[in-house]
């Protein structure tokens, strides 16, 4: 028997029909606790609790229920399914019921091509919610950082290129003492220099060069009463320091799970790795790594390796858009900095320039080999170790 879930927001579908594609049992219910419990035990009402469970998603709260309750799960792509309908009558008809139905018998016909979810590790599972959320607040740091260096450009231009960046703690703190033009009316050589030395200036410039570039900066033609743009750069310093300190609250909590997990050893002497881009690689890359059964497939999955389409007389290799782009992301930053201190990378990456690659390209022929090797010490439980890393003691030997 096959179980299809059309699962919502607010309700949900399940059918369960028979190797004819017979329906058996169709009920829906609520997304609620109690229809939850009754809907999981159902199926092990007719004796099959194991029953495999086919789903448009492959995470969430209805899969976590689902494995919880021990029933596999196979994750279908929304697109996949959405390019199998015609075959169920006219393309376009869309029914949470109809559904439901199709989900089970695609699982019929084509569950030999179906992976079944392998849950993620519980330690994993917090790493990964940790770097996804900390990556959400960098991301809204970064917009909130453009928003005050847009207000600062129409409204108070000097500041805004005052410091090396506009988010970093000495430029939020010259905001916060001088957050208008008329608070920084009377500001001096010896107000700027006991400024920089009250909040430990490490930029190198002296306090002339400082104030220079500061009176330098074009004056905006209309202005905001001082009272109101004060309290506009005030709110968006209040809103920077307060995502600031929210990372850095996670990112003391990332150390401290990664030092827990027992495989953090196996990835943490790469080259060039961090703490941070560490927990991203067990994070997002782990859970790769311990589904697929190559490290080729683990390249495709991870957005390091290309796609080639060959038809007639027709042939090229083409950038793979469809992948895991967090772990592309994560991959590919470990594979820029390993090149700054592993040479067997900045070789690869310089023989990939003189063919004519990008550097974007050139970044992605480094993190698929870096793959391989992560796969091997992933799957070996073998710690990185440079000293037996073959291609690179070849080339240190040449």
């Amino acid at each position: 028997m096959f179980v299809g879930w059309d699962w919502a927001s607010a309700s949900h579908d399940v059918t369960v029909s028979d190797d004819r594609g017979i329906v058996i049992d169709h009920w829906a219910f609520q997304h609620s606790e109690a229809d939850f419990e009754t809907a999981l035990a159902r199926p092990a009402s007719d004796g099959t609790p194991e029953l495999p469970v086919i789903i448009e998603r492959s995470s969430g709260l209805v899969v976590d229920r689902l494995l919880e309750a021990g029933y596999p799960v196979v994750p279908v792509h929304p697109t996949a399914f959405h390019a199998a309908r015609p075959r169920w009558g006219a393309f376009g008809a869309k029914s949470d019921p109809g559904d439901s139905y199709k989900l089970a018998d695609y699982r019929r016909t084509d569950g030999h091509r179906l992976r079944r979810l392998v849950p993620v590790d519980s330690g994993l599972r917090e790493l990964q919610a940790l770097v996804r959320l900390r990556d959400d607040h960098v991301r809204a740091r970064t917009a909130a950082g453009n928003q005050l260096g847009a207000l600062l450009e129409q409204h108070w231009p000097g500041p805004r290129n005052l410091f090396c960046s506009l988010v970093s703690d000495i430029a939020l703190n010259f905001l916060t003492d001088y957050p208008t033009p008329q608070a920084a009316a009377r500001l001096g050589e010896a107000r700027m220099a006991a400024f920089c030395k009250r909040h430990a200036y490490r930029g190198g410039k002296p306090a002339s060069a400082l104030l220079a570039r500061l009176r330098s900066a074009p004056v905006a033609p209309v202005s905001l009463p001082a009272s109101v743009l004060s309290a506009l750069i005030t709110a968006q310093v209040q809103l920077l320091r307060s995502l600031q300190a929210t990372i850095t609250q996670l990112e003391t909590t990332i150390k401290r799970c990664l030092a827990r997990h027992p495989r953090a050893v196996f990835l943490a002497q790469l080259p060039g790795v961090g703490t941070i881009n560490l927990a991203q690689l067990l994070a997002e890359v782990g859970p790769i790594l311990d589904r697929v059964e190559s490290a080729e497939q683990a390249a495709a999955e991870c957005g390091a390796a290309p796609v080639t389409k060959a038809s007639g007389k027709a042939h090229g290799v083409y950038f793979r858009w469809a992948a895991n782009t967090r772990a592309r992301k994560v991959v590919t930053a470990f594979a820029h900095n390993s090149r700054m201190q592993s040479p067997w990378a900045a070789g690869l990456y310089a023989n990939a320039r003189a063919r004519g690659k990008r550097n974007p390209h050139a970044t992605r022929i480094v993190a698929r080999a870096w793959l391989r090797v992560i796969w091997a010490c992933w799957h070996n439980a073998t710690p990185y170790d440079p000293d037996n890393h073959p291609a690179a003691q070849r080339l240190k030997a040449s």
